[in-house]
């Protein structure tokens, strides 16, 4: 094996620029957003939480993506089942328990929002809100801000296919089309939008809208992560160069429920769902590291054993953290009188 820094030059992961210590980082932020992934609907199913929204089998793109972006100078505006993206830009598992359980210490939200909606100021995620599709213009405005000031930064904005066709989805391309904007688009297409198939939604590919908006459009499969990676770093490369937007639309499949709350055998089969289970990028990234001898069975059976021990430990914390006070849940919603002065 290769010290952890290393490049193995024959390799697929070496032509992309990539190290070996980035891919196995790369895998194992995939498996750890699966096991929180997991975790959160065991959760659910005894009651110990009211709301979960899954992302599994969306991780290996949501990793990758994430890898391509500058963790120093970009913007992110992720949707509500990147796990995957918001792990490997930083936030922690405790962080995603506190959000889950509502806590005071979460910092999406200080336990106001519904899991899964983020937001953290010192990774640079932009606080998003339950109304679909809204955080694509507010995307399109960090871009327009960071080209206005000459900053090198990029604008990344993920959102799914249903959302797409959304009033805000298309304002924020033609913006974004006409000022040549430093910003990526991502439809994260796992085929259906709560209920509905995507054949039901749109007759043609997502990616193809971006012609009319002047900008390139890319496909891409969500299962290979590598291959994801590559498309996203030509996109962020572009943006830097002052090329403009990118949309890409990363091919997934939804084998959850929407949510912990739908019951999705009322619009698909069993037989549909267990067809796509065997597409999973995870076991397929894993069999490509243990092929060019950077993973085995004893990497893998501790990192298992490191992910559990941390999603207890983390899991606990939650647990145990309190709730906010009732006199702070009315900051930030009402005006605030201000201090008295001079007696007054």
């Amino acid at each position: 094996m290769t010290q952890s820094g290393a490049v193995r030059h024959n390799s697929r992961h070496a032509e992309l620029g990539l190290s070996d210590r980035q891919v196995v980082d790369m895998y194992e932020k995939m498996m750890l957003a699966r096991r929180f992934d997991e975790r959160s609907q065991l959760l659910r199913r005894a009651g110990k939480v009211n709301f979960h929204i899954s992302g599994i089998h969306q991780e290996p793109s949501q990793v990758a993506m994430a890898f391509a972006m500058d963790l120093e100078k970009d913007w992110f505006l992720p949707y509500y089942r990147d796990y995957g993206f918001v792990l490997s830009v930083g936030m922690t598992v405790r962080e995603l328990f506190l959000s889950l359980f509502a806590k005071a210490e979460d910092p999406n939200s200080a336990g106001r929002q519904m899991p899964g909606h983020f937001g953290c100021k010192r990774l640079r995620i932009v606080t998003g809100s339950s109304p679909v599709t809204t955080q694509v213009p507010h995307a399109v405005g960090f871009a327009y801000a960071a080209k206005y000031r000459g900053e090198s930064s990029v604008a990344l904005v993920s959102f799914g296919e249903g959302s797409s066709n959304q009033g805000d989805f298309h304002e924020g391309c033609n913006f974004a089309g006409v000022h040549n904007l430093p910003v990526i688009f991502v439809c994260e297409n796992n085929g259906y939008a709560i209920s509905v198939p995507f054949a039901k939604q749109s007759a043609g590919r997502i990616c193809d809208r971006a012609i009319g908006y002047g900008f390139p459009g890319v496909r891409v499969d969500g299962s290979d992560a590598l291959e994801v990676y590559r498309v996203f770093k030509e996109a962020h490369e572009r943006a830097i160069r002052g090329e403009g937007p990118t949309l890409i639309e990363v091919m997934t499949y939804r084998i959850t429920p929407h949510s912990t709350t739908d019951n999705d055998m009322d619009y698909r089969t069993k037989e549909e769902v267990d067809l796509h289970r065997d597409q999973d990028g995870i076991p397929a990234f894993r069999n490509y590291l243990t092929e060019i001898g950077l993973w085995s069975d004893e990497r893998e059976d501790e990192l298992q054993a490191r992910i559990r021990k941390e999603l207890d430990e983390s899991l606990a914390y939650a647990e145990r953290a309190p709730f906010q006070s009732t006199e702070e849940a009315f900051r930030h919603v009402y005006a605030e009188q201000p201090e008295a002065r001079g007696g007054r």
